[in-house]
């Protein structure tokens, strides 16, 4: 017989994916009773060590660009517990598992089932829900969990289509919307599912057979000339994948079995087939196969707002932008291995300048919340791949990084409509503002909304620093491997060539009055002279990848000796200052127009704030190399941008201007930054956001990493009868984002953060300075 229990909560979060995991956590961090319940043993969803797919977001193409937040924490603290690198799909173990599984046991308000499905849904009226029914698995219990708001981040919109709301399938035909990656027709297609490997060097000859079952692979153009790269040999692939002519819900397990076929079949010829890879692949054993198939598309839920391909492609901004992407338009073949090509990109070699390159890419781009708020549901929200988003649109925020955004987003506007009394679908109109600073408080970044917090003390106090740090530039001579980057010989530059074959530039920040002098270090791989065209131009900020500015303030030609060897080019008549259109506290960017049979080499080290990119088409630029590696130049006078008063920009990471304050790194640490108000404030919380795992995405650091440029001991200090007291200390820290509530509050009319050691850079650094009466 059945056990039947009943439970009742604020709020209740369907799916336990990254979208759900973050939704659950952030609504109960905010007072909300919630319940959490995911239908797998264990949380992440695509990124558990069930599927092992890595977590990937805007940072994959855009320097600063990764997703901060309740998933920052998440995976700044795996980076720290793990022992076992990751690289692609494949790698993920346990300890990622656990991470997610320590946080949410540690989360006051929040009760999680796992093993747990919901399989049907009671309503209250025909557009409010009551109940969802989830069976636990082997424990013949039902849960009938009743609740004031849900928010469905089951993937396959489980929740709201038990609960009647409309959906979409497949993709919209071209004249819907008239998005340019849409097809002609409207089509019932859709990406398909994956399952991934692992694979172990066992140090000796490994002999392979595969099950008479398995896929036969005979063929190496569908390897090689289909975009299926074998691009390692201990885990893959994100191309193992299959949809049509299945339905990627109805007929999983059909696909499951299809893709352990040809997976196995896959290895095969790995292993016993191709005349390269079965060398490499010699003393290589098969050590796991995914038997949980990742999916990346099935039903999308209608919303309030429906967003479309021209949304991130034209970078609309939303009056109630609540998280962000940065992802390409990313739409994979339909049919995966039973296609003629996998996903377009990789059948073109992912060159960055190629047609579908240059319609795909998309700079970041806000999301707005009514697209997270289901249209025919009156508390019913969404996160996830399930979003009121076109298929087209789909192609970008489906994402994982993107994903556990919207799921920070929508848990934290349910606490907030329900401390407010208000209906979910009023939160756009009349607590949006209030929304958005809350986000930022709790570490988010929303790239069109800045810190407005009214209770914020800091904002209205005088800020000063022990040193600052300025900018020389840098050569590739250069070695400091602090500037956010994990430690060389990881990311260590090298020698390779880097001729001039697209118009490269290089953002600069401004901190002076003036630029009298740039230079930069160039070789000539000829026995001619060879001229360069260098640009000196206005931009809004580090992804404004404009070509033309349209804010052009100087120009030159230079002419680079035959055979030259890292040389320093010298634009010294620049003479630029306030007149000639230079602001301080902004960016300008520095273009060398195309020239192949010049270098252009990049620093030996990365400057914090100084990210470089290339142009790929259609009159935009891309991030150069895999972090926008900074580009060799020296400027006159040092530029001063990183002083104190950066850290109160109302922007927690480079963006419109460097937003850090950085100390001389020749002088030693202990280090401090001030705050001074003209009368005493009284002081019980401090946040603090340091620099660090931001400029890359996740899996580009190395295993046991902390990030060198983040404070490890720090006190704080305030100014109370007539001397210094610390009224706060921490060690060993290496998360990015602090939230300080002090034993006692202070009253003081000085505060000092004082860095006594960082995990690596000389520098001491901080991004953000907040503090709450």
């Amino acid at each position: 017989m059945t056990r039947v229990v009943n439970e009742q909560y604020d709020v209740v979060v369907c799916g336990g994916g990254l979208a759900g995991f973050c939704a659950a956590v952030a609504a109960a961090r905010k007072g909300a009773s919630t319940c959490l319940i995911q239908d797998r043993p264990v949380f992440g969803g695509n990124s558990s060590s069930e599927v092992r797919v890595t977590p990937h977001g805007a940072a994959a193409f855009h320097s600063y660009a990764r997703e901060t937040g309740i998933i920052s924490e998440l995976l700044i603290e795996e980076r720290m517990r793990n022992h076992e690198t990751i690289k692609e799909n494949g790698w993920t173990n346990s300890i990622w598992d656990l991470t997610m599984y320590d946080m949410a046991t540690q989360t006051e308000n929040l009760t999680f089932y796992l093993n747990t499905t919901v399989h049907q849904v009671i309503m209250d009226t025909e557009r409010r829900i009551r109940t969802v029914i989830a069976r636990v698995a082997n424990a013949e219990t039902d849960l009938h969990i009743a609740g004031s708001i849900f928010i469905d981040c089951t993937g396959d919109a489980v929740v709201a289509d038990l609960a009647g709301c409309q959906w979409r399938w497949g993709s919209e035909g071209r004249s819907e919307f008239g998005e340019p990656h849409a097809p002609l027709a409207p089509t019932a297609d859709t990406m398909g599912n994956s399952i991934h490997f692992r694979a172990k060097d066992m140090g000796r000859p490994i002999q392979f057979t595969p099950p008479e079952w398995a896929v036969k692979h005979d063929n190496p153009d569908y390897f090689e000339k289909q975009g299926r790269i074998v691009y390692d040999l201990d885990c893959g692939y994100w191309w193992i994948e299959i949809g049509i002519p299945w339905n990627t819900i109805y007929d999983n397990e059909t696909i499951r079995h299809e893709l352990t076929r040809h997976t196995l079949g896959i290895w095969d010829w790995i292993k016993n087939k191709d005349p390269q890879l079965k060398e490499k692949a010699r003393n290589y054993a098969l050590d796991w196969i995914g038997q949980v198939p990742g999916k990346r598309e099935s039903r999308r839920v209608e919303g309030e707002y429906l967003m479309t391909e021209h949304d991130p492609s034209g970078n609309t901004k939303f009056p109630d932008e609540i998280a962000y992407g940065g992802w390409f338009i990313d739409l994979h073949t339909p049919g995966g291995l039973l296609a003629s090509t996998a996903e377009p990109s990789s059948a073109e070699g992912y060159d960055g300048t190629s047609e579908y390159a240059v319609a795909s890419h998309v700079a970041p781009y806000g999301i707005p919340l009514r697209s997270l708020i289901a249209k025919d549901a009156d508390n019913l929200m969404l996160a996830g791949r399930n979003v009121s988003v076109t298929r087209a649109a789909l192609g970008t925020v489906r994402v994982m990084g993107t994903t556990a955004l919207m799921g920070q987003a929508v848990g934290t506007a349910a606490a907030l409509a329900l401390g407010k009394c208000i209906s979910i679908k009023k939160v756009p109109e009349e607590a949006i503002e209030e929304l958005q600073q809350t986000l930022l408080r709790d570490g988010c970044f929303l790239p069109n909304v800045f810190n407005r917090d009214k209770r914020d003390l800091a904002r209205q106090a005088s800020v000063s620093a022990s040193s600052s740090a300025v900018s020389f530039g840098a050569g590739p001579e250069n070695s400091d491997h602090t500037g956010g980057l994990p430690p060389a010989p990881m990311n260590k530059i090298g020698d390779a060539p880097e001729p001039l074959l697209y118009r490269r530039g290089q953002w600069i920040a401004v901190g002076a009055d003036e630029i009298r002098r740039l230079a930069i270090c160039v070789s000539n791989d000829t026995d001619e002279p060879q001229v360069i065209e260098l640009v000196l131009s206005q931009v809004d900020h580090i992804w404004d990848y404009r070509v033309d500015t349209q804010a052009r303030l100087a120009e030159t030609a230079i002419t680079v000796p035959a055979g030259a060897r890292r040389q320093w080019a010298d634009w010294t008549d620049i003479g630029l200052n306030a007149a000639g259109g230079l602001r301080k506290g902004t960016y300008v960017r520095l273009d060398v127009l195309a020239n192949p049979h010049v270098q252009w080499h990049s620093a030996g080290a990365f400057i914090p704030g100084h990210p470089s990119a290339y142009e790929y088409g259609a009159g935009k630029m891309r991030r150069y190399a895999h972090w926008g590696q900074t580009q060799s130049f020296r400027i006159e006078p040092a530029q001063a941008c990183y002083g104190p008063r950066n850290v109160i920009s109302g922007v927690a990471r480079p963006h419109r201007f460097t937003n850090v304050w950085r100390s001389n790194p020749i002088e030693p640490l202990d280090q401090w930054l001030q705050l001074e108000w003209g009368q005493e404030q009284q002081i019980g919380q401090v946040v603090l956001t340091f620099p660090g795992h931001v400029l890359n995405e996740y899996h580009r650091y190395p295993a046991l990493y902390r990030d060198p440029q983040c404070p490890k001991d720090y006190s704080i200090q305030a100014w109370v009868d007539g001397g210094w007291q610390t009224v706060f200390m921490n060690k060993d820290n290496y998360q990015r984002h602090c939230i300080h509530k002090l034993p006692q509050p202070v009253t003081t009319s000085k505060l000092r953060l004082v860095v006594h050691a960082t995990n690596g850079d000389p520098s001491a650094a901080l991004y953000e300075i907040r503090c709450y009466e």
